[in-house]
């Protein structure tokens, strides 16, 4: 492969995890571009995100740091970003024109982190500093205050249609943003365009013409291990699915997929207009998410879990620059930490010395990945190996075993099988050498693992609707 200052397309979903893909095996949704691009390219088919939800992920993504360094693994939506050189930072220090279209999740909510221009598109957070881009085109654009006229929520799996025109839909908006942004592009310059739906991720109001090539479809029925019981860890991470009928469950699936297939769709603009603007041929195309979505499987929904759902991310890297590589399938183990060394290092562009991730264009493979989310009780823990992964939640000192090979949906849990002592043994060392600061000291005792005791599970109201929104006229 030529290394030169290729233009990058960086799209990035929001909670789409790589079991909701065609190309993946999932038969029942739709997403044809996304498969061409996989077919075009190469595909990472082990890549995780090290703390599966917003705002550390993306951290991680834009610095090339693990939670431990850049210092989030809750999501902590006043921290400001680490002083590291950012991806942004690094293609303009390069001589690059980049470009920001929809959500970056920083603060403070106007930082750009390197981009010279960024259109922001936050899901509604008036809180953070006023008014995004999107809402501002609602506003002049005879929909003022309307963002939320729906009713549903951002953290809620109930489903409508979208209410308003086409051209008012988040995904379609941004689509739009981003045509404008590289048709403005500076000509002198190789570009870095960033591209960052905030969906599929909820609410769950899709175009009719996408619900409707859903709606008499048979689903998925939500997929239950041998593991689930009334242990107060699962407790905990099955409250918020637990008041969803079936109807409800199924709605939500089918929505959620008629938002990924709009997305899918979307992009074959963007690409259009690569193409009609004359630098497709020398454009590298990258295809990621943040993190996954349960989806109601292990009566669970949402992100902050490591199971495949949640913490199991697409990533590819597409265009007639890697044709060379095309077709390929890579089954090392990858994360979002990688992503900056590995186009940084096809673009010819020095890595910064802070990146800890690694280009994924090199031979060699990391022995496991750790993986950390939460502090508390529903603090969750990762190692992934080859074939295995273990989740440890120290609140019951409760450890999982799944072999992730034979077993991708994670139905059986294999901690208490003698065939597994030596890989339990193995992953154990591999956690407990991981840990640092508090888990470290709380949750090992004279060099062994003990955890902690679990408190009596009490069910929490929910009064803000999950953080429902309102309409937002007047300001």
């Amino acid at each position: 492969m030529e290394k030169k200052r290729y233009n990058v397309l960086f799209i990035q979903v929001d909670q789409w995890g790589e079991k909701f893909l065609n190309f993946t095996g999932n038969d029942k949704i739709m997403t044809p571009t996304i498969n061409q691009l996989a077919r075009d390219g190469v595909t990472y088919s082990n890549c995780y995100s090290t703390c599966p939800v917003c705002i550390p992920a993306r951290r991680s993504l834009m610095t090339g740091l693990f939670p431990k360094a850049h210092g989030d693994r809750v999501y902590s939506d006043r921290m400001k970003m680490p002083s590291v050189t950012t991806l942004a930072e690094a293609f303009h220090q390069a001589g690059y024109h980049t470009m920001a279209v929809g959500k970056l999740h920083v603060y403070p909510q106007r930082n750009r982190i390197g981009f010279q221009d960024v259109i922001l598109q936050e899901e509604g957070r008036y809180e953070f500093g006023g008014p995004d881009d999107y809402q501002i085109w609602l506003g002049e654009n005879g929909y003022i205050g309307q963002e939320f006229l729906h009713g549903m929520g951002n953290n809620t799996y109930y489903t409508r249609t979208w209410p308003l025109g086409e051209n008012a839909h988040p995904t379609t908006w941004a689509t739009g943003q981003m045509v404008k942004q590289i048709k403005r592009r500076d000509p002198e310059k190789p570009a870095f365009f960033y591209l960052s739906y905030t969906f599929p991720h909820p609410p769950l109001v899709p175009l009719s013409e996408y619900w409707n090539m859903y709606s008499d479809q048979d689903i998925q029925e939500p997929e239950y291990g041998d593991w689930e019981d009334e242990s107060f860890i699962f407790k905990e991470l099955m409250e918020a699915a637990r008041y969803y009928s079936h109807k409800e469950m199924i709605r939500a699936k089918k929505a959620y997929y008629a938002q990924c297939t709009h997305i899918d769709h979307q992009i074959r603009l963007v690409i259009g207009a690569l193409k009609e603007e004359g630098i497709l041929d020398d454009t590298i195309l990258v295809f990621t998410s943040d993190h996954g979505e349960m989806l109601f499987d292990h009566g669970m929904v949402g992100k902050r879990t490591f199971y495949e759902n949640s913490a199991h991310i697409p990533l590819i890297f597409s265009g007639k620059p890697i044709v060379d590589i095309r077709g390929r399938i890579d089954d090392r183990i990858a994360c979002l930490e990688d992503i900056m060394p590995t186009l940084l290092d096809v673009c010819n562009i020095q890595v910064p010395d802070t990146v800890e991730g690694r280009s994924l264009f090199e031979k060699e493979r990391r022995d496991f990945l750790y993986g950390e989310i939460s502090e508390g009780y529903r603090a969750t823990r990762m190692i992934r190996m080859e074939n295995y992964k273990l989740i440890y939640y120290p609140y019951g000192n409760k450890i999982q075993i799944f072999d992730i090979l034979q077993d991708k949906n994670e139905l059986h849990d294999l901690s208490d099988k003698d065939e597994f002592k030596n890989v339990k043994e193995e992953m154990l060392i591999r956690l407990c050498s991981s840990l640092y600061g508090k888990d470290r000291d709380e949750w090992i005792k004279n060099g062994k693992l003990v955890g902690l005791e679990t408190p009596d599970y009490k069910e929490r109201g929910d009064y803000t609707l999950s953080n429902q929104r309102g309409l937002h006229w007047p300001i």
